[in-house]
């Protein structure tokens, strides 16, 4: 009940805030390459250690990725390149917040730490995978957005994580950013394996479907092209967010 009304009362903010930018009639592919930049910004706070303002500077970035969308759809500004643009420059800015991390591991101070640069390498790897599995089955399955650590659920994780991490203190009980890449880590790569093994399930279901309209005769469905980024004519790529 107590979570209802936080939800309730977060939508009615981001409503207010949808249509108090509706009234400027923005372009809605700035408000995403703002929130582009935002995410940099995060990424080089993460970079010098500074994971408390990255956390904060990350919930500001993910507040612009909300509102793009809702702004173009209340302006009637909605397009496919709109969508391809949000698409891509999601998958662009997990990427550099994960390198921003990656960095300050890898940096020559008292918290370097080879493991968890490989970490964090890893836990990008996973992220991107989740997305081109997505993107790759949806050529072939009308949809495959199962698993639990979709791109919400993996900046929520993160920005929680980031806020555990108090300035300027050094005790094991403020920061759990270890415990939250391995957990991102771990979870990435089995929403990864819930995403193949879906996949392989659909299109065995669409070749029995095609079996038996054929009269036995049994036809898998074949993509247009091999290249992930040109599905079928028809077809739009559904990343995963």
């Amino acid at each position: 009940m107590f979570g209802a009304y936080i939800g309730e009362g977060c939508q009615r903010v981001i409503n207010g805030l949808v249509r108090t930018l509706a009234r400027f009639d923005p372009d809605p592919n700035l408000l995403t390459t703002i929130g582009l930049g935002i995410n940099i910004l995060a990424a080089v706070l993460y970079g010098f250690g500074q994971f408390f303002y990255g956390g904060l500077v990350m919930i500001a970035a993910n507040i612009f990725d909300m509102l793009d969308g809702r702004v173009a759809r209340l302006t009637g500004r909605v397009t496919k390149f709109g969508a391809f643009l949000d698409s891509s420059l999601d998958r662009l800015s997990d990427m550099v917040v994960f390198l921003g991390i990656i960095i300050f591991y890898a940096r020559d101070t008292q918290y370097h730490s080879t493991l968890y640069a490989a970490l964090t390498g890893a836990a990008l790897i996973g992220s991107v995978m989740i997305s081109y599995t997505s993107a790759r089955a949806e050529s072939l399955i009308p949809k495959c957005d199962v698993g639990f650590l979709r791109r919400p659920e993996r900046v929520v994780l993160l920005i929680i994580g980031s806020l555990t991490v108090w300035p300027n203190s050094t005790h094991w009980m403020l920061n759990k950013m270890p415990a939250t890449l391995w957990l991102m880590t771990v979870l990435s790569y089995w929403t990864f394996a819930q995403r193949l093994y879906h996949t392989w399930r659909m299109v065995r279901e669409l070749e029995k479907r095609a079996g038996l309209s054929d009269s036995g005769a049994v036809s898998s469905p074949q993509p247009a092209s091999g290249n992930p980024d040109n599905p079928p004519s028809g077809r739009r790529i559904q990343f995963d967010y």
